[in-house]
């Protein structure tokens, strides 16, 4: 039996077809990956971001503070399987079919139709749907070639054992392939990154996906970057002024890419006049460039989400102001492209900043390309990207985190942190990392090396300047930035435990209570056992 097996022997039954339609289902996935690589069209993405809209607060809580970045690549995973079970549910339905039609066409034909129905119904992009359905099209066809070719004494088990192992290696070969493939083409629209060079030597103006259709923006944030780089201390294990490793973090795992040219800032709500700004309105505005500091609310006390850039852009007082806001409720509703939303009081507001440069580049899309908000002086999670709609609301609401049980929306805590051991040319140990207080500074951090029962000062960088540009009256500093600190000492003969402790603008000594991140903020003096003896 040749050309003619029946399709019973074709794909076995039972464990044999699923198993068979599994593989084809992962090989759907990666197709789908290969077609538009990690990007909204990528079929997983609707899916992360529906479970992590619908997952209890007890859960996504326990994922950012036990789990921290493991939590998000575990719903990621999740996503992925349900996807892969979906596909393999499509499968098994046109063999089943076939089976039950005697016809081999059904399940050749039918496989990727439904594969491609099921992308569609997803992402709403059929065009690039048709990589998954050629993923599980590969996955198929092999096993049904593979069939045609047995030899006529082959029968189930042996034959359904073989073509089963022959779908497995043609779904690796095909997820092998399109990884690669959607790899390379996400690394070539920017990734998320804010450009690259290109074979002659000019400069991409930030993601080709983004930025595109529209002329970007010159940002000179030079001055400032010097500036910071002139000021950095240097000791090994610890970030620049300017940050190289900037953190990132979103309640999904994929990031938008919306089009710049297509893009808009709604103001709605409880305002006089509604009104609408695109790239162009506030490109073709001077810009201010300003340091600006961003801590995530969910960090830990002592974590690695607390950064530093120079970011470019406008005032939003002014398109308040046009706005001409009357609600009594004295808050708004910020919305963002990938459907995250906050709220919080239209005061913080007014001191917010619309940025489309960051360190001198297009604003990148893993930071809310083409246009981000920042909220000088309070947790990052209102700090929203990929920025599309500002409400002014008639009553309070709850936004995302707080309908997750979090209350992000406030000023930061003040935190010193330490990042940094090493030994000195003369032996001695030295101490260092960064301080943070918002828009009340830091004036002063405080080190012991006996746990806190004596306290010496740190040595602190010079303030970072203020902002440039487009300022009226610009000040003479940074209002919203950190500084980082160090502290060298000889060390005891033993272990001991090294605390710090920060005191802001105002004379107020960062209080000693530890407090875990959720719900609103970390805080307590960080403290690490030191072993002289492990310190290179």
């Amino acid at each position: 039996m040749t050309g003619d097996t029946p399709l019973a022997e074709r794909y076995p039954p039972g464990v044999g077809t699923v198993a068979i339609a599994v593989a084809a289902g992962v090989a759907a996935l990666l197709g789908s990956f290969a077609a538009v690589g990690f990007a909204p069209g990528f079929v997983v993405a609707p899916v992360e971001s529906t479970l992590s809209r619908v997952m209890p607060g007890a859960v996504v809580t326990f994922a950012i503070t036990v789990l921290g970045d493991l939590g998000q690549q575990l719903n990621l995973a999740t996503a992925g399987t349900i996807v892969v079970i979906l596909y393999a549910q499509a499968v098994v339905v046109s063999v089943t079919l076939g089976r039950w039609l005697d016809e081999r066409a059904v399940p050749l034909l039918g496989g990727p139709a439904l594969v491609w129905a099921v992308t569609a119904a997803l992402t709403g992009r059929p065009v690039l749907s048709l990589g998954a359905a050629v993923g599980a099209g590969v996955v198929l066809a092999v096993t049904d070639i593979s069939a045609s070719r047995g030899p006529a004494t082959e029968r189930a088990p042996s034959g359904g054992r073989r073509r089963v192992l022959t779908a497995v290696g043609a779904a690796l070969g095909a997820s092998a392939l399109g990884y690669v493939v959607g790899r390379d083409g996400t690394a070539a629209v920017g990734g998320g990154s804010g450009g690259g060079d290109t074979g002659d030597g000019d400069r991409l103006r930030g993601d080709p996906a983004i930025y595109g259709n529209v002329e970007v923006p010159t940002f000179d944030a030079s001055d400032q970057l010097a500036a910071a780089e002139e000021r950095t201390f240097d000791l090994d294990g610890m970030e620049p002024l300017v940050s190289e490793r900037f953190f990132n973090v979103s309640y999904s795992s994929v990031s938008p890419t919306p089009d710049a040219a297509e893009w808009s800032l709604s103001v709605t709500g409880e305002v006089d006049e509604e009104l609408s700004y695109d790239y162009a309105d506030l490109a073709e505005r001077e810009f201010q460039h300003r340091f600006v500091s961003l801590r995530c609310v969910g960090e830990s006390l002592n974590g690695q989400k607390m950064d530093n850039a120079v970011w470019s852009g406008v005032p939003i007082a002014s398109l308040i102001e046009d706005a001409k806001p009357n609600s009594d409720c004295e808050c708004v509703m910020v919305r963002a492209a990938d459907d995250y939303y906050e709220e919080f009081p239209l005061e913080a507001l007014e001191t917010g900043f619309l940025a489309l440069g960051m360190n001198g580049e297009p604003l990148p899309r893993s930071h809310g390309a083409p246009v981000r908000l920042l909220v000088p002086g309070h947790w990052g999670e209102i700090s929203v990207k990929w920025i599309t709609e500002i409400e002014f609301l008639e009553r309070e609401a709850d936004g995302y985190w707080e309908k997750k049980g979090w209350h992000g929306t406030g000023p930061v805590e003040t935190v010193a942190k330490l990042h940094a051991t090493t030994r000195t040319e003369d032996g001695r140990i030295a101490v260092g990392g960064h301080a943070y207080a918002g828009t009340r500074g830091i004036d002063r951090v405080e080190v012991s090396t006996d746990g806190g029962d004596t306290w010496a000062d740190a040595e602190l960088t010079e303030r970072l300047p203020g902002a440039t540009g487009a300022v009226e009256d610009p000040p003479e500093t940074a209002e919203d930035a950190w500084r980082q600190w160090r502290y060298a000492y000889d060390p005891p003969s033993g272990s001991h435990d090294v605390v710090v402790r920060a005191t802001d603008g105002t004379g107020t000594v960062q209080p000693s209570e530890e407090r875990d991140a959720y719900p609103s903020g970390a805080t307590g003096w960080v403290s690490e056992t030191v072993d002289p003896g492990s310190v290179g």
